[in-house]
């Protein structure tokens, strides 16, 4: 009779298994969890933790391990390797996650890394679920070699197949360099922690190298300068529970995905409340300026806004509000900042907001007060020409709703390419102050009455006597009303009740195009 080792017993596996799990989910260990907490960053599990709903988390592949020997990999453990990945419940609804960990070698990105994120992209995108990446990592894993660069290759891949199929997010709660930071500018939106984040293509100590300038890490990729110089960064956020708390918030805004309905809340606010503050909120003189976000807020659902790229292109405004419940996207010139004008910067940032509210079908509110576009040559050999298509462009292919209130100023081409009715727009409205025209008084008259006003005896009295009687039949709606240019002019104080009855009676439409593969926007 053979002497066999006693087999372990149920119970012996299942608690070997809650032993082996216990072990993974510490991740780096409490050394790198201390490491992590005193620069001020939450761990990858704390940070799931608080986005998920309490114990709604669904971990996917715990147990994946790399598989590389090169370079004494064979003999290093990377718990989870580097990164957790799974599905949950955020306030009630599902969406995926990867979540990269500092404390776990870096967080770097594997071969398996790579796959556990791919596994989890291609359950969203199946699923019609929105993903949010959390990235926190070193950068590629050296030591697995190309692997690491096919990863990132993959990830893109899914990026780009998901875009405008499912709302994708990606927080920078860390540092994220090199091959890295595509995944964040292909997803839709990017969120960024003050002080303890930071992307960029090439770092500090490469750029001296290579060109002897000298910057810091914050400088050069931080949160502030990547929301107001790069316009990269979409949100910036004071610490990472501020984070994932401006996360819950934008996604209460979006679909599940392009297929699905919008997320609809209980209206508190009256279909019928009269916006008395907006019949005084233009200046009387035409070169004063005002606060456009007091308009937006005022015909909003509670007043409530959530704007991204505050710190970027600040002539132009983009943001969300609801209106009786209903999530819509509010593209505004801003003319605080540089008289509203519209530059490159604000072309590209009013474009990209404009395709991803039709992606996901959230109706368009525009609000124009626009003199024009910037002149110059940094504007003419920066691309103006180029990115002011990107506009007409992204308006003109636009499907969804769209709703076009002038409140000021809309000439000439920044007319048109503010929603004008020849860009598609539903419905025009335009307040009693407006002023539509190919341009403003006294340009159209240096150019009209140039020969009649160098040959009067008096040309400064002969210019103003002109510009006064072009001001007075363009600088109002009436023109553009009697050629059925606008749909109507409206009291300011009405505007909410309009805009709320437009909402109700086109949020059927439909609207077919020409069949093809898809457009081709001026890049």
């Amino acid at each position: 009779m053979s002497d066999n080792p006693q087999k372990d017993t149920t119970q012996d596996k299942i608690k070997n298994f809650e032993q082996k799990s216990q072990t993974i989910k510490m991740m780096g260990g409490e050394k790198q969890i201390k490491k992590q907490h005193d620069l001020n960053k939450l761990t990858a599990r704390e940070r799931l933790d608080l986005f998920f709903d309490k114990d709604t988390f669904q971990e996917v592949q715990l147990f994946v391990k790399h598989r590389s020997a090169l370079f004494g990999l064979d003999k290093k453990e990377i718990h989870a390797d580097g990164v957790i990945t799974g599905f949950g419940k955020v306030n009630g609804r599902t969406v995926f996650a990867a979540a990269q960990d500092f404390t776990s070698s870096g967080g770097s990105l594997g071969e398996m890394h790579s796959k556990k994120i791919w596994k989890v992209m291609d359950m969203a995108i199946a699923a019609q679920k929105p993903f949010v990446a959390i990235n926190d990592s070193g950068g590629a894993r050296i030591q697995e070699g190309v692997s690491s660069l096919e990863g990132y290759g993959g990830i893109f891949y899914r990026n780009t197949t998901g875009s405008g199929y499912i709302p994708q997010i990606t927080a920078i709660m860390g540092p994220t360099a090199g091959g890295a930071v595509y995944s964040p500018a292909l997803a839709d939106w990017v969120f960024m922690v003050k002080n303890s984040s930071y992307m960029y293509i090439t770092g500090p100590d490469v750029i001296k190298s290579a060109i002897d300038e000298e910057v810091t890490h914050d400088e050069l990729g931080g949160a502030v300068a990547q929301a107001t110089k790069s316009g990269v960064c979409h949100f910036v956020a004071e610490n990472d529970t501020d984070c994932i708390d401006k996360i819950k918030i934008l996604l209460s805004y979006l679909p599940d995905s392009c297929l699905s309905p919008l997320p609809v809340i209980a209206c508190t606010d009256d279909a019928e409340r009269i916006c008395t503050e907006l019949d005084s909120i233009i200046p009387d003189k035409v070169n004063r300026v005002y606060d456009m976000k007091k308009i937006i807020k005022s015909i909003a659902d509670n007043n409530e806004i959530f704007e991204p790229f505050e710190l970027w292109a600040k002539n132009i405004i983009v943001a969300f509000i609801r209106i009786m419940g209903k999530p819509v996207g509010v593209v505004a010139n801003n003319p605080r900042h540089a008289a509203g004008v519209l530059d490159i910067n604000a072309s590209d940032k009013a474009s990209r907001f404009i395709r991803f509210c039709d992606a996901f079908n959230i109706s368009l509110l525009t609000f124009t007060d626009v003199p024009g576009y910037m002149p110059g040559t940094i504007q003419e050999w920066g691309g103006i020409i180029r990115h002011g298509a990107k506009l007409l462009h992204a308006y003109a292919e636009a499907t969804v709703p769209k709703i076009t209130v002038i409140t000021r100023k809309a000439y000439g081409g920044a007319y048109i390419g503010m929603c004008s009715k020849q860009l598609g727009a539903d419905y025009v409205m335009a307040w009693p102050t407006a002023e539509i025209a190919v341009l403003g008084g006294e340009g159209a008259c240096n150019i009209i009455y140039r020969n009649e006003i160098s040959s009067a005896p008096d040309p400064e009295a002969k210019k103003a006597e002109l510009v006064s009687a072009y001001e007075d039949q363009f600088s109002n709606p009436y023109f553009a009303a009697s050629l059925g240019i606008i749909e109507e002019i409206i009291a300011p104080r009405d505007t909410r009740k309009r805009i709320v009855a437009l909402m109700d009676a086109l949020k059927d439409k439909k609207e077919t195009r020409l069949p093809k593969k898809h457009n081709n926007i001026p890049l």
